[in-house]
């Protein structure tokens, strides 16, 4: 039977070796990351709420900015990240548009932006997956999920070719501290995103 000290010595090597291992492979996903940045020219996102229960309406956020970053082995390991201009956002009539920009609603004057950190990504197809990540409103962050579908499978990026993908959330606007109107507007809000990113 191995003395304890050499039962000591095998069970360092084995950890220090394990060490080794996930930092080879930490600085493999590192130096295999592609990066891409969001095409605001290409790219679209809106927020659809129902409104008297009969007919919806509907917000655009035409001023978007962000990146992906991912690592076409480990998708897993997505970095997304999507900020609006809530400040600029547009809306169908001059009185929605002031309601969604006052205290109510995202209060622009104190939190201009909407941001969505994506951490984790699923795969449930070739080109299709769940984002699970965090969506910031209002000076309120809470965990989302995104359902994506890619043009492309992103096992296939080269990093040299646009990525363009479409996804969409559903939200209830009161976790967000948006809970005015009540009787008229819907609680479940439907985001949807379509982007384009490029190499950059």
């Amino acid at each position: 039977m191995p003395k304890p000290a050499a039962i000591r010595s095998i069970i360092g090597l084995s950890l220090m070796a394990a060490a080794l291992v996930q930092a080879g492979v930490a600085t493999a996903s590192g130096s295999n990351a592609l990066r891409y940045q969001l095409d605001p020219r290409q790219s679209d996102v809106a927020a659809k709420v129902n409104f008297f229960g009969l007919a919806s309406k509907t917000a655009r956020f035409p001023k978007v900015s962000g990146g992906i970053e991912l690592v076409p082995a480990r998708l897993d390991t997505i970095r997304m990240d999507v900020t609006l201009d809530a400040s600029a956002l547009e809306a169908g009539d001059p009185l929605t548009l002031e309601r969604l920009k006052g205290e109510n609603f995202f209060d622009v004057a104190r939190h201009p932006t909407v941001r969505f950190s994506g951490r984790r990504m699923t795969m449930t197809g070739p080109a299709t997956a769940i984002v699970e990540g965090d969506l910031t409103a209002r000076g309120v962050t809470r965990p989302v999920v995104l359902d994506v579908s890619f043009a492309e499978p992103p096992a296939s990026a080269s990093g040299r070719e646009p990525i363009q993908f479409s996804a969409q959330t559903r939200i209830d606007r009161t976790d967000f501290g948006m809970a005015a109107y009540r009787l008229i507007v819907g609680k479940t809000v439907t985001i949807t995103i379509k982007a384009q990113m490029v190499p950059g």
